[in-house]
């Protein structure tokens, strides 16, 4: 066998290796996509095919009903309201804290920066019962603002460090010109900076997007109203009606709850993986 044989060959298995990899990888989503259009009773008992023997459209216009009063498409204004104002306020605030880091000398900046690491360190259930008695005293449980006002306030740790990696690969020379052309310090940071931000803000906003309307435990905590619940907590609903399980309409339901990060991820795939390929390059 000559080399161009050789080489042929091990394309071959090298494609059909990552081929039925990534088969395995996304079968989990085809089966929940198959299954809401099956019937109840072959969502498991046929539960390898993704082909089922009647397709029951029926599925969607139920799990759209959602419960009592309260349809389904209450559920997803509320993460959308909720998502879109997280994703706001964290580049907002993330991207500020990130450039007093990076670029600004202040007191206490490393003590700062310190206790910024650990908190990333930190499971957020460490801090979750001090932020509901909080919360709780000051008359925002059952409302919306736990969820988003937290994100004004500085984002997340960890989007704050991506940035501050970020901003420390730009040339501080790109600062220097700018002063010296009579920009301050916020010119430096909204005309030189946030530009070059650019693909590290998309990565941050897409990231932040997916873990808000991915969020469970938040609604959980502080939701209580059926008209203020999320998709996550309308989800968990279905297997609270009548004392069971309503598979069909729960896997429809969550079929269509994928949609909107699907439709982000095609459109900025781009800017995510330049995003977070350029982090911390110097």
């Amino acid at each position: 066998m000559n080399k161009n044989n050789q080489r042929l060959l091990r394309d071959v298995i090298y494609y059909v290796f990552v081929t039925a990899f990534g088969f395995l990888m996304i079968y989990p989503i085809l089966w929940m996509f198959a299954s809401s259009v099956k019937p109840a009773t072959e969502i498991f008992n046929n539960a390898i095919s993704l082909i089922p023997s009647v397709v029951m459209w029926e599925n969607y216009p139920i799990g759209w009903q959602g419960f009592g009063r309260t349809g389904f498409d209450v559920f997803f204004r509320n993460s959308a309201i909720v998502t879109t104002l997280v994703v706001i306020g964290t580049v907002f605030s993330a991207s500020i804290v990130a450039y007093g880091f990076a670029r600004i000398n202040f007191k206490f900046k490393k003590i700062l920066f310190a206790c910024l690491m650990a908190t990333v360190m930190l499971p957020v259930q460490i801090t979750l019962i001090p932020q509901y008695i909080l919360f709780h005293n000051i008359g925002w449980v059952n409302t919306f603002y736990p969820l988003i006002v937290p994100a004004f306030l500085g984002g997340a740790p960890f989007f704050v460090f991506l940035l501050i990696q970020f901003i420390r690969g730009i040339p501080r020379e790109l600062d220097e010109a700018a002063i010296v052309d009579g920009c301050s310090t916020i010119g430096v940071f909204w005309r030189i900076i946030l530009p070059l931000l650019k693909p590290a803000l998309v990565t941050v906003a897409l990231f932040s997007f997916m873990w808000t309307w991915d969020d469970f435990l938040g609604p959980l905590i502080y939701l209580n109203s059926a008209n203020l619940h999320t998709v996550t907590i309308g989800l968990r609903n279905f297997m609270d009606a009548d004392g069971g399980t309503n598979w069909g309409p729960l896997l429809a339901m969550s079929s269509l709850s994928l949609v909107p990060q699907f439709i982000l991820f095609a459109f900025f795939q781009k800017y995510l993986v330049q995003g977070i390929a350029t982090t911390g390059l110097k």
